[in-house]
């Protein structure tokens, strides 16, 4: 048996090599390789589902929180749903050799700038099993090859995911190759995979704050992420109170352990005597714990008093901060300070005051009278995400096929030479 250091060279060298012949896949493979995993996923469900308990149980007994387990968690619906997004993903086109664009030079050459795969992309994440189809899934309709570092957390499930990738790669006629998976070396595996700036092109952290920034401090790899995401809904004086009501309740308890659940509720003062109260009461019914600013404690007094630390603070968690402000250039500058660019939305009728925030609102996604939930690469018809970016550089928002390619220039000439 060799060990891990062996073990994380010999699969990135594996996937560099794959990954040559991974460009010239034809988009009629890729797609096998999709319906393929999509059927594979069903017929293993039972043992998906078997394999998922022994992760749960373990991290239950250990203490993990609703959310964390939520997060983790697999059932038939979700296997189901794992395999309608790879169907989706199908019917999308395939981004590799589009031409961006074509010029003819006065001399006669003719320059193609083309997409083209990035290569070799290694995702490292914690507790999601269904991040390990999403991101192979998409590496490979992209032609890329993927490698996959989850967390330990996860492990059976990850094995047996993997297992059904690598059946449905090589039914589809693909070498297994393409989905490479670390499987030992805890994190000492983890350092030494984002040393091989040689094997591997790009990296792709998912998960808490603290694993993103530890795998930008030590990777000798371009990084593509988000360190979290503190997402806004601000509820502006000219608003429809029961679509406020309904959207802001959706965007926190919908499903408070994502990056795009709503952490802090900003409120103009001219509503927030008819809309707190409640929104309070919708949020004690569905037990959420609120933090306020003094403003909001007058008005919801069971409320916890917030600190400097709340606005900064993603949650993940059933629990909101409030803090009610006095125009909508104020819910801008606290957006543009406290934000980390991912999702924020404004409720409002006034079309004008909804110009002005989406416009200034400096981050990824900006939303006028929806939940800041839909920042997902399948509720924007990109098929399965590999993730959500923050970065301003290459990719912004949610990930998926383009954001996986890169360009080339393509030169076609006849004899020319430069003088």
């Amino acid at each position: 048996m060799i060990g891990w250091k062996q073990h994380v060279q010999l699969v990135s060298e594996k996937a560099r090599l794959c990954s040559y012949d991974m460009t010239a896949l034809s988009t009629d493979k890729k797609n096998c390789f999709l319906e393929y995993l999509s059927e594979i996923l069903i017929q293993n469900e039972d043992k998906i589902l078997k394999y998922n308990q022994k992760d749960v149980t373990k991290c239950q007994k250990l203490g993990y929180s609703k959310a964390f387990i939520d997060r983790l968690f697999l059932n038939a619906e979700r296997v189901k749903k794992m395999s309608g997004a790879l169907k989706n993903l199908i019917s999308l086109e395939n981004p590799v050799g589009k031409v961006i664009q074509k010029t003819t030079r006065p001399n006669g050459l003719i320059i193609t700038k083309v997409r083209v795969p990035i290569g070799v992309i290694a995702i490292i994440y914690e507790s999601r099993p269904d991040v390990t189809i999403e991101a192979a899934s998409l590496c490979i309709k992209s032609g890329n090859c993927v490698i996959l570092r989850g967390g330990s957390e996860s492990v059976n499930s990850n094995e047996i995911l993997v297992e059904c990738l690598k059946k449905a790669l090589e039914k589809a006629g693909i070498s297994s190759d393409a989905v490479g998976f670390i499987s030992k070396g805890g994190r000492k595996a983890v350092k030494y995979l984002l040393s091989l700036d040689s094997l591997i092109d790009l990296v792709i952290p998912r998960g808490g704050e603290s694993l993103i920034r530890a795998v930008v401090e030590n990777s000798k790899i371009p990084v593509i992420k988000h360190y979290k995401g503190v997402c806004h809904i601000y509820v502006d004086k000219e608003v429809d109170v029961n679509m406020a009501l309904v959207v802001t309740l959706n965007a926190k308890v919908q499903r408070p352990g994502t990056c795009n659940a709503v952490e802090t509720l900003l409120v103009h003062r001219d509503i927030a005597s008819v809309f707190l109260p409640e929104m309070a009461k919708l949020f004690r019914q569905n037990n959420v714990e609120i933090r306020g600013c003094h403003e909001t404690l007058r008005l919801i007094p069971d409320a916890k008093p917030a600190d400097e630390s709340d606005w900064y603070q993603e949650y993940l968690d059933l629990i909101i901060s409030i803090r009610i402000v006095s125009s909508v250039d104020e819910a801008i500058a606290h957006i543009n300070k406290y934000g980390t660019k991912h999702s924020d939305s404004i409720l409002t009728s006034n079309t004008k005051t909804a110009e002005k925030f989406l416009n200034k609102v400096d981050s990824a996604c900006v939303y006028h009278n929806a939940s800041t939930r839909f920042t997902d690469g399948g509720e924007f018809g990109l098929g399965a995400e590999i993730g959500i970016s923050t970065d301003k550089i290459h990719a912004r928002g949610p990930m998926a096929l383009e954001e996986l390619t890169t360009y080339k220039y393509l030169i076609y000439g006849n004899g020319q030479i430069r003088t």
